[in-house]
C-alpha cells in the first residue's frame, strides 16, 4: 500500500529494517469479502485456497484501508481478486501498514499487498497499475500555484505540513525550513516522538491544517489525501509536483511512483496470474481511483 513515507525504494526498506531491529481496502465501488484476523497460527499460515485471493490488510490506515472494507486499497483489491475470478479475502493487521511484508506476507499469512511501489526489492512486484505523485494541497482563496519545489515562494511560508520521512520532509530540510517547522510537525502527532518507532502525521489531519489556515500548505502523496481535499466544504487546490526536485547538492529527490500489486519473491505463478488480471481490472481500478479524486499520470513500465 501506499502508507510508506514515500522515499527512494531502498531508503523505504531501510526504514523498516530499522524498526524491526528495535523492537522487533459491496456497491459499484465498495467492497466485499470475508475477513481474518492475522493471529492465525504457524498451521493454518500456510493453507492458501486456490479460489481465494488473500490480501493483507491494515485495520485502521486510513484513507488506504479500513476495516469496515472502505479504503481505497480495499476497493482495488476486491476489484483484483473479480477479475481472477477469486473471493477475496482480508487478513487483517493491527499493526501499521508499513509492516505488512515483514509481518504477514512472508508469514505466509497472505498473499498480496496492494499497493507497493513497482521494484519494492523485499517482494515481487505486478506490473504498475497506476502512477501519481506527492501534492502541494493550499486553500484556493490563497491562489498558491505552486507546482515545483524550486518555487521560490515556498520559502516564504509559514508552516509546512509534510510527512515524517518523506521527500518533502527531505527537501524542507534541505532548504533549511525544518526547523522552523519541526515544532508545528511534532504538535501534529502530539509531540511523540518518531524516534526508535513508527511514527506519522494522519493525513486527514494535514488537510485539515490547511483548511483551517494554520498551515500554508500540506505536502502528500496523492492517494493519502486526495480523498480529504474532495470532501473538503472549504475550496482547496491539489496539485501534483513536478518531478524535478533535487536537494542542493544535485541529488534528484523523487516526486512521482508506479504503484504494483506485490507477492512474496517466489510466487512466481501468483505474479503471472496478477498481471493477466490487472488488464481486466484496469478500467475498474481507474473508476476507483477517479471517484477518489486521485491524480493520475501514464506508467513509466
Amino acid at each position: 500500500m501506499s502508507r510508506f513515507t514515500r522515499l527512494p525504494v531502498g531508503a523505504c526498506c531501510a526504514l523498516v529494517i530499522a524498526f524491526a531491529a528495535m523492537s522487533a481496502e459491496g456497491a459499484s465501488l465498495g467492497v466485499s469479502g470475508d475477513a481474518v484476523s492475522n493471529a492465525a497460527t504457524a498451521s493454518t499460515a500456510e493453507l492458501s485456497d486456490p479460489n481465494t485471493l488473500r490480501i493483507c490488510a491494515a485495520k485502521n490506515q486510513p484513507p488506504l484501508s479500513l476495516e469496515d472494507g472502505s479504503g481505497l486499497e480495499n476497493k482495488i483489491g476486491v476489484a483484483l481478486a473479480d477479475a481472477m475470478k477469486r473471493k477475496p479475502q482480508f487478513v487483517w493487521s493491527q499493526q501499521p501498514a508499513i509492516y505488512l511484508v515483514r509481518d504477514s506476507l512472508d508469514k505466509k499469512l497472505c498473499d498480496v499487498v496492494i499497493g507497493l511501489d513497482t521494484g519494492d526489492p523485499r517482494v515481487a512486484t505486478s506490473k504498475p497499475y497506476y502512477r501519481t505523485g506527492y501534492v502541494f494541497v493550499s486553500r484556493a482563496d490563497r491562489d498558491l500555484d505552486i507546482k515545483s519545489w524550486s518555487d521560490a515562494r515556498l520559502k516564504k511560508l509559514g508552516h509546512i505540513a509534510v510527512a515524517f520521512g518523506s521527500p518533502g520532509e527531505t527537501l524542507l530540510k534541505d532548504m533549511g525550513k525544518y526547523e522552523d517547522n519541526m515544532a508545528y510537525l511534532y504538535s501534529l502527532v502530539n509531540f511523540k516522538s518518531a524516534r526508535n518507532q513508527y511514527t506519522q502525521i494522519d493525513p486527514a489531519r494535514m488537510v485539515g491544517e490547511v483548511v483551517s489556515g494554520a498551515a500554508d500548505v500540506a505536502v502528500g502523496f496523492a492517494p493519502d489525501v486526495a480523498r480529504y481535499v474532495k470532501a473538503s466544504s472549504t475550496p482547496l487546490r491539489m496539485t501534483l509536483i513536478e518531478d524535478d526536485a533535487a536537494k542542493s547538492n544535485g541529488e534528484k529527490v523523487p516526486q512521482r511512483f508506479d504503484q504494483s500489486v506485490a507477492v512474496r519473491r517466489d510466487d512466481k505463478a501468483l505474479l503471472t496470474e496478477i498481471d493477466q488480471a490487472l488488464v481486466a481490472a484496469r478500467p475498474k481500478i481507474d473508476e476507483i481511483l477517479k471517484a477518489e479524486g486521485v491524480p493520475l499520470l501514464p506508467v513509466t513500465q
